[in-house]
């Protein structure tokens, strides 16, 4: 099994690394999809591959910035590392510290164990592992966390870098609400922890900017779904862009009707 410390521990190195270029002039290239890549994604991505092989050699590696296996070798895996070395690249440029780390286990399409560590926000981290709970870590204090009942206000989370007209149509048929601006998987973390109640991603994903995040909400009792209903999974098709959907604390609500 998969030790969890053992996987923040180097996420929090790749953190370090990240940390290492907050406070200098960035050099930003421009991906095919148009998104920002920096020598920090680079230098993260480097420290979790080292460290990772060494952790678990025989698992596969799936990382943004490690190039995308054919889908042909990548639809075999029944159990790999899915991970966004710098997730929120954006939020890092702004220098706001909304920005994390993010590793995450897969197993049978499910992400089933993961952290997420964000060095810029005291370098707090939350893990979990689906079946057993999840927890997070604040300047050394660990405590378990888990999902909030729905308040007579809802707490909407906002993405701060990509909000659609879809999510604006969404808000509108939801009781009433706050809307709560957030960047990178930090949104599932305070889902998670019960600062928050939902989060409708009605817009283009890829499945190393989720699965981590997903993982920790829902050990912490939360869900992420489709707009179908059905749950957010991993590596069945070729392409890694996920659906529409939506992370909450509460299952039994009808998400899918808000986002119709």
């Amino acid at each position: 099994m998969i030790d969890l410390d053992d996987l923040l521990a180097i996420a929090r190195r790749a953190g370090a690394a990240i940390l290492e270029h907050y406070d200098r002039p960035e050099t930003v290239q421009t991906k095919a999809d148009d998104s920002p890549l920096t020598a920090a994604d680079l230098a993260a991505h480097r420290v979790i591959r080292d460290g990772l092989a060494a952790l678990a050699p025989e698992l596969p590696l799936l990382s943004e910035e490690g190039g995308m296996p054919d889908y042909a070798t990548r639809g075999g895996w029944s159990r790999y590392f899915l991970v966004d070395p710098l997730d929120g690249t954006k939020e890092f440029l702004k220098r706001n510290g909304e920005f994390t780390v993010n590793i995450a286990l897969i197993e049978n399409g499910r992400a089933t164990a993961a952290v997420v560590h964000a060095p810029a926000l005291g370098g707090a981290s939350w893990a979990g592992r689906v079946g057993e709970g999840a927890w997070r870590e604040v300047d050394g204090h660990r405590e378990a966390i888990q999902t909030a009942a729905l308040p007579p206000v809802w707490r909407i989370l906002v993405s701060r870098s990509h909000r659609s007209p879809e999510v604006e149509t969404f808000l509108a048929r939801c009781p009433a609400h706050e809307p709560i601006a957030a960047g990178s998987s930090l949104k599932f973390c305070r889902i998670a922890e019960g600062a928050a109640d939902v989060y409708p991603r009605l817009g283009p994903t890829s499945e190393w900017d989720t699965a981590a995040g997903q993982c920790v909400l829902e050990a912490a009792g939360g869900v992420v779904l489709r707009t179908d209903g059905s749950p957010l999974r991993y590596n069945a098709k070729a392409d890694i862009l996920n659906p529409w959907f939506i992370a909450a604390g509460v299952a039994e609500h009808d998400w899918a009707a808000l986002a119709a």
